[in-house]
């Protein structure tokens, strides 16, 4: 059988910050950082300012080998590398209210897992097609929105509020406070997709092809529902399934219009 190599992502010399003071000046000087690798074996009071200013910003932080950092070819890195963001991420809670105050129904879709930067660039150039107002992503465990994110989307995830959060529960229960459904896609649920009623304040989740929704997000998830299907197969690709729940989404509130 034929090995199946993933490209390991590699971002530009000059999408990196090297060295803990330059590091520690951008965050301070807010500038937007997609994370933060730190040589595993670093430690002391300069370290553990830099891990607070980082979780101050929610900006990840990925402790990792030596030989990781060294393999960015970056020269006096120090244990300490930054990757600057493509994208701005907004605050979930300033960009509900913003949609409200524009008269306008929230939808939302939450990405719990998705590590392939393709399928979040498709998704994103769909959503934005659909009329989703954002994307709602963990800070670990999702893929990076990195240059193949941004060019698979067409430039879409440029133009769609992405809210990064370092909990999807409490994403969740702040879109419970503001009054917005959540619904987690379930290919075993017996709800189907064309008996939501999408015209409410709404937000999807959306699983990994291979573990799903986590157990915790499905508890706390309004409903669960499924997408119809006339063969038996195991699931659809993510991207695909994410185009179609948001084609009936959008369906049905262009009908909803008076």
């Amino acid at each position: 059988m034929k090995a199946n190599y993933r490209k390991q992502f590699r971002p530009k010399k000059s999408q990196l910050i090297a060295g803990r003071k330059r590091v520690f000046e951008a965050i301070a000087a807010g500038k937007h950082l997609e994370r933060i690798y730190l040589d595993q074996l670093a430690h002391g009071e300069e370290i553990n300012a830099l891990k607070r200013a980082a979780a101050d910003h929610l900006i990840p932080v990925n402790k990792v080998p030596v030989e990781k950092l060294n393999s960015f070819h970056v020269p006096d890195h120090e244990g300490c590398l930054a990757l600057v963001a493509k994208i701005q991420y907004q605050d979930l809670q300033q960009v509900i209210s913003f949609i409200v105050e524009q008269g306008k129904t929230p939808l939302f879709l939450i990405l719990d897992g998705i590590t392939d930067v393709r399928n979040i660039g498709a998704i994103g150039r769909t959503a934005y097609c659909c009329g989703v107002h954002g994307l709602i992503i963990p800070d670990k465990g999702v893929g990076a929105i990195n240059e193949d994110a941004i060019t698979t989307s067409a430039g879409a995830l440029e133009k769609i509020a992405v809210c990064r959060t370092d909990s999807l529960p409490k994403a969740i229960e702040e879109l419970h406070l503001n009054g917005i459904r959540v619904a987690a896609s379930e290919m075993s649920a017996a709800k189907k997709l064309y008996e939501l009623d999408l015209t409410e304040p709404f937000a999807i989740i959306m699983g990994s092809e291979d573990k799903g929704i986590q157990p915790n997000l499905l508890r706390i998830a309004d409903e669960q529902f499924s997408i119809p299907m006339t063969g038996h197969f195991e699931s659809l690709n993510v991207s695909v399934a994410a185009g179609m729940i948001l084609y009936e989404a959008m369906k049905q509130r262009m009908f909803a219009l008076p």
